[in-house]
Parts: structure tokens; C-alpha cells; sequence
């Protein structure tokens, strides 16, 4: 098994936060005892170490300059830097990150989703216009960090086993559970989260994405989804300390789902819950990473069958501390002229209809009204979406297998990768003001422009 686990989330429980400070304490008063010719030699001997100390330290350092270009603050900037511009080598263990002597929490990224590390990855707050210098250093041992991202997996084989931890899975068009009987998924497919959302993709051949509200900032607990013997159980429908289910999918692909438009027909990727067989021959889940600042899962789906047409798809999908989102990114091969992908947005239980925000670089459409269930409280669900790809929006037909929906109609070439974000914030999240719809949109906004911010990255080795 080929697969890729940051080494830097080595965290306690507790998330107690370990610094590297090297001190040199001189007892002068002891020094003075020393016999004169023996004190010269062991302040000689001070002065060369701690300078060679002080030269070796400058030589191990990285400097990095990092300039936000806009006149907009950035909060939770994620800034991704290749490790081949930083002279990475395997045998180079563990970035330390510091700005004025305090530690950023950072971690070694897989960002293309090939199992081997790629980039250094943290986030870090910017005002306009501001410049930071913050320095690297390779350390042998893991520093600790808070945990602010994670993703949840397991399965059973077998209706009378418990579900146990896992970071892959490959299903066929014939593991679905209305053929097998019982459920064999935790949450109906892995979840992933921060430290303000989470959101759990259904694998069981649905492909919906869902969101989980969440009051707190910590980690939601390993048994949702599960009782005490370790059974598959919807426990997360009820109000929990951590937060709950929040958002109805039905035969929507729910927040950020996808699939082809073809022939004026909309094709989901996979089934409704009521059919035996999927329409995807195989589907192979993946654990990128799971780290203290980003986590990242991966989906191949090989032999999607609709309609006569015959495509490849994968999805990576990445989640970051401070966003009430993640991002996903998708690509199709196989598509036909004409064909174009749709992005979901589930509209159930949406009186207000859509509203479309433009600008140079992005499109979010945005909805909010009570989309809860049984409309118990008010929440707000967009997406963000590339300018660039971005054709227009539709509503999904009311009848079929992929409905209850507005669709982003995205124009994208064959195995041609596409990023966008789906967004969502709750009246009862840690931000009580999304409860307001000018304040949902301002934050969309607001982070549509921190997203398409590019960090100018200048770097001495």
C-alpha cells in the first residue's frame, strides 16, 4: 500500500505544543574561581563554541519572504512551498517554522496525491500589503502541533463485525448496500474537518458530499456513527456537544458533488440509495494525509458507464485550519464535445433562491435560507468556483437521479484538473452572524479573495 502520512502530527491528546530553544546558561561566579589560565581557556573555548554554534545555526537556516500583494488582510493564508526550492532531501527530517521566535505550525504536503511529500505547507495571517520573514530550520524531531484537520475512515466486512480503522478502500459496482444488506461504512464514507466545519463524502456509491455543524473547534468524536459494539448507527442526526448533521442531501450530489452534462441530460456519478447496482465500475478511496494544518483524501473512479458514455474520474479533496470550506479537485476523461461538468449545490429546503457573485478571477454562487433540516436553522451553502471555467448555472430537472440541485456549469477539457470550494456556515458554528445572509455573503467574498491570493514566495537557501 502506497500512501503518504505527514510525520509532523505526532500530537498528544492534548495538542501540547513543543518548542525548540536552545539556552546557554554561564555561572560567572563559579568561572571565577578558576584558575586564570584555566578561565581564559574555558571562555575561549564559550566564545568558539557559541560562535560556531551561532555560524552552524546560520547555515542550517532557511530564510523565507513572504509578501501578501494585496490590499486586503488574509487570515489563514494557506501557503504551499515546493521542497525542491527548498533543497529537500528525505534525510532532512522535519521543517521548523519561526516568525520572531514563535513557531507556525506546519507540515510536509502531498498536494498531487502520489504518496510522496511534495511541498511545505502552513498557514499564516497577513495584512494588506504585508511582508513577513520567517525562517526554516530541519529538525530530528517532530514538532508537536494543535490537531486543527482530520479525516475519519472505517469499514466492516460483514454486517456482525465492528467497523474498524482505515485509509483506503476499493468497492465495486456491486458493494452497494442495498445488494449487500447493511451499511459497511462509518458516516456512509469518510468525513474530513477543521477546526470550524466538517463535511463526510457518501462512498456508498451516492457520491453526495454532506456537512456536519459544528459548535467547537475540536476534533468531533471517533465514535460518531458508530455504538458501543463498534455497528454502523446514525447517530449524528441528534445534537451532540460536538455539533450534528445539518444539511438534507436527498438525491442531490448535497455541497459540491459532480457530474456530466450531456446531451441537455444531467449524469450523476453513481446512484440513489435505492439501487443495487452502481454505474461505476470500481472506486478506489484513498488517506492522502492527515496532519495538524491540511488533510487530504483521494477518489479514482474507473469505468463510469452513463448513457452510452464511458468516463475516468478522480477527486482530491483538502481541508485546511481556519475556512469554513474545503477545496476539491476534479478531473474527467472521456468527455464528449459538448459535454460539460456540473458542480452541485443542494437547494432543498432554499425558499431564496441563488445569488451569482463574479469578479475577475472567481464565480461563488450562494444560497441561505433555513436549508437545515426540517428548516430548523438558518445556515448558508455556496460555492466558489473557477472564472475561468465557470459557464453558468442551472437547476437540476425534478425528476431522475440527480435532482433537488443547482448546478455550476464548468467548461473543462479531457484529464484537465479543476479547483473549487464548498463552503458552509451554520447559525451555531463558532460565527453566530452567519445567521445574517449580508454577512454569509461578505464572508464568501471575503474568502473567494483570500483563495485566489497568490503569496509572493522569495527564498534564501
Amino acid at each position: 500500500m502506497s500512501i503518504f502520512k505527514t510525520t509532523n502530527q505526532e500530537v498528544n491528546p492534548r495538542g501540547i505544543q513543543k518548542k525548540h530553544i536552545f539556552n546557554f546558561n554561564v555561572d560567572l561566579e563559579v568561572l571565577n574561581w578558576l584558575p586564570m589560565s584555566i578561565k581564559c581557556l574555558s571562555t575561549a573555548f564559550l566564545i568558539l563554541g557559541l560562535a560556531g554554534c551561532s555560524q552552524h545555526k546560520e547555515k542550517t537556516l532557511t530564510q523565507i519572504s513572504l509578501t501578501n500583494p494585496e490590499d486586503i488582510a488574509l487570515n489563514d493564508k494557506a501557503v504551499a512551498i515546493a521542497l525542491e526550492k527548498l533543497e529537500y532531501t528525505a534525510s532532512k527530517n522535519y521543517p521548523l517554522l519561526t516568525l520572531d521566535q514563535d513557531t507556525i505550525a506546519s507540515q510536509l504536503s502531498d498536494l498531487d496525491a502520489d504518496g510522496t511529500a511534495d511541498h511545505l505547507f502552513f498557514v499564516l495571517d497577513f495584512e494588506p500589503k504585508e511582508a513577513k520573514k520567517i525562517q526554516l530550520e530541519w529538525v530530528a524531531e517532530a514538532p508537536q502541533y494543535d490537531i486543527k484537520t482530520s479525516i475519519r475512515f472505517g469499514k466492516r466486512k460483514a454486517k456482525d463485525q465492528p467497523v474498524q480503522p482505515a485509509l483506503e478502500e476499493t468497492l465495486s459496482a456491486q458493494d452497494m448496500p442495498k445488494a449487500l444488506g447493511f451499511q459497511k461504512y462509518q458516516t456512509d464514507g469518510p468525513t474530513w474537518e477543521n477546526d470550524k466545519v466538517a463535511f463526510r463524502h457518501y462512498l456508498d456509491g451516492r457520491n453526495a458530499k454532506d456537512v456536519y455543524g459544528k459548535k467547537t473547534a475540536a476534533i468531533s468524536p471517533e465514535n460518531v456513527g458508530l455504538d458501543s459494539a463498534g455497528a454502523v448507527v446514525d447517530n449524528y442526526h441528534t445534537m451532540e456537544a460536538w455539533g450534528r448533521d445539518v444539511f438534507p442531501v436527498g438525491n442531490s450530489a448535497g455541497l459540491g458533488g459532480f457530474g456530466i452534462i450531456a446531451k441537455d441530460s444531467i449524469r450523476r456519478l453513481g446512484i440513489l440509495v435505492t439501487d443495487t447496482l452502481s454505474n461505476v465500475e470500481q472506486t478506489h478511496f484513498k488517506i492522502v494525509e492527515e496532519g495538524a494544518v491540511k488533510s487530504t483524501m483521494h477518489i479514482d473512479y474507473t469505468n463510469w458507464n452513463t448513457a452510452g458514455n464511458t468516463y475516468q474520474a478522480e477527486e482530491t479533496t483538502s481541508i485546511w485550519p481556519g475556512m469554513y470550506a474545503y477545496q476539491n479537485t476534479v478531473s474527467v476523461t472521456g468527455l464528449q464535445q459538448g459535454d460539460t461538468l456540473a458542480i452541485g449545490l443542494s437547494n432543498i429546503n432554499n425558499k431564496n433562491g441563488v445569488e451569482e457573485l463574479k469578479s475577475e478571477k472567481w464565480v461563488a454562487l450562494i444560497q441561505h435560507d433555513s436549508l437545515t433540516y426540517d428548516r430548523k436553522w438558518v445556515m448558508g451553502s455556496a460555492l466558489i468556483l473557477p472564472a475561468a471555467a465557470y459557464q453558468n448555472y442551472s437547476e437540476a430537472p425534478s425528476t431522475g437521479n440527480f435532482t433537488q440541485s443547482y448546478l455550476a456549469e464548468l467548461n473543462v477539457g479531457n484529464d484537465t484538473p479543476v479547483t473549487y470550494y464548498g463552503v458552509s456556515g451554520w447559525e451555531l458554528s463558532q460565527e453566530p452572524k452567519f445567521k445574517d445572509a449580508a454577512y454569509f455573503k461578505s464572508y464568501v467574498e471575503q474568502l473567494a479573495n483570500q483563495l485566489y491570493t497568490e503569496i509572493d514566495i522569495q527564498i534564501e537557501n
